[in-house]
């Protein structure tokens, strides 16, 4: 499909997906999203992993607080990505609290660039990454929004990465529009179910 198409149906899906999680409601949300932080911090990769780097969630993003409060409680370091104005690039800091942090242009809440608490996710493969996505398919492909960040990030990441998704946010395989920049998670947990991408 042309990029102009691409693009077009990539517009539609988001505005689709956002109508399925906004129709869940905020009880719904939040119990499929306690179901799925279960099912990550019972994963092996998660509790191998030494350093979980994670987004903070906004809004109706699938929650992941009790994810970062598991990863302190099991004494593992926890890092918080910071987006490089003008680019598609993030930056990981460590995080001891979430007390402290700022406001993004994105309305994300982000650490404060500090180079002495900076990760690098090319070193090390006992990272572990929760990845965001407004849908993901049984691949490990996602529907993002649109910036690109976590493509660039994941194709140069060492480590085992988890995307979070509630079930009715499931894309069918082959349904997402996908570009040949796109880079599938490892996993992907619902409420339901731990799948193990197939590719």
């Amino acid at each position: 499909m042309d990029g102009d198409g691409t693009r077009e149906r990539k517009r539609g899906l988001r505005r689709r997906y956002k109508e399925v999680r906004s129709a869940l409601g905020k009880d719904g949300r939040a119990r499929r999203d306690a179901a799925i932080a279960g099912g990550v911090t019972r994963l092996p990769e998660y509790l191998a992993a030494d350093t979980v780097l994670t987004y903070l969630s906004v809004g109706d993003e699938v929650d992941t607080r009790a994810i970062v409060r598991d990863a302190w409680a099991r004494g593992k370091a926890v890092a918080l990505p910071w987006c490089v104005p003008g680019t598609r690039r993030m930056r990981w800091f460590y995080v001891s609290s979430l007390d402290g942090l700022a406001r993004s242009p994105f309305g994300v809440e982000e650490p404060v660039p500090d180079p002495a608490r900076e990760v690098d996710p090319k070193a090390g493969s006992r990272a572990l990454a929760i990845v965001p996505g407004l849908a993901f398919d049984e691949r490990g492909y996602r529907m993002g929004y649109g910036g690109g960040f976590y493509d660039v990030f994941l194709a140069e990441f060492a480590g085992a990465s988890v995307g979070l998704c509630r079930e009715p946010q499931m894309s069918p395989v082959g349904a997402l529009a996908l570009d040949e920049h796109d880079v599938p998670v490892d996993v992907v947990v619902t409420e339901e179910r731990v799948i193990r991408s197939q590719r």
